[in-house]
């Protein structure tokens, strides 16, 4: 199993948690990271290893937990 993702991806799913209702704006003469990210996980799994929680259920625990913080 591979898992994939591009910081495109990752931002309007973090605006999405987040309520922010401004532009994203993406420079696009410049490349989203690397072409291709994998991640596989065969070798977890095959350890017995699984996650328990999905990747927007984690950011949105993770927004949830931080988001009254005041950063100085």
């Amino acid at each position: 199993m591979q898992i994939t993702g591009s910081s495109s991806f990752l931002s309007f799913l973090i605006k999405k948690i987040s309520g922010f209702e401004g532009e994203l704006i993406f420079n696009t003469d410049k490349p989203d990271g690397t072409p291709r990210k994998l991640l596989d996980v065969t070798k977890l799994h095959e350890s017995g290893w699984h996650h328990k929680i999905e990747l927007e259920e984690g950011i949105r625990m993770v927004h949830d937990a931080i988001k009254d913080t005041h950063w100085d």
